[in-house]
């Protein structure tokens, strides 16, 4: 599962509207995030191809649609995203009793994320 893309994230003005959106027309199930505006995304069957996401609240007008990488060590390839070229724009952040996830923009632009899984983060 390394360097893989195993989890989106779409922001949305109003995610409630949007996640009934889904669910109605390719019967994805959601499942909110603890209290956060944050709602994860089971879009079918784990034998199946694809991934699963979330969605999000829009924290800025022009936020992305994000996809994000697995890694297995994030301030390495931290590094290596800095010395190809590309750039962090949200450092290293905890999701607690889940991983570490930062986000950063290639050489064109895109923002992109990793995450990197560990059960002791907070």
């Amino acid at each position: 599962m390394k360097n893989r893309v195993v989890h989106f994230e779409i922001p949305c003005d109003n995610p409630e509207k949007t996640t009934e959106f889904f669910a109605k027309v390719f019967g994805w199930k959601f499942q909110q995030f603890g209290n956060e505006q944050y709602w994860l995304a089971v879009t079918g069957e784990e034998k199946t191809p694809g991934i699963n996401g979330a969605f999000m609240k829009k924290r800025d007008p022009s936020q992305p649609v994000v996809n994000t990488i697995y890694v297995e060590n994030i301030d390495e390839t931290a590094g290596q995203i800095e010395s190809a070229g590309g750039q962090i724009v949200v450092p290293k952040m905890p999701i607690p009793s889940v991983g570490w996830v930062l986000y950063f923009k290639d050489p064109d632009g895109n923002i992109h994320g990793i995450w990197q899984e560990d059960k002791s983060a907070s």
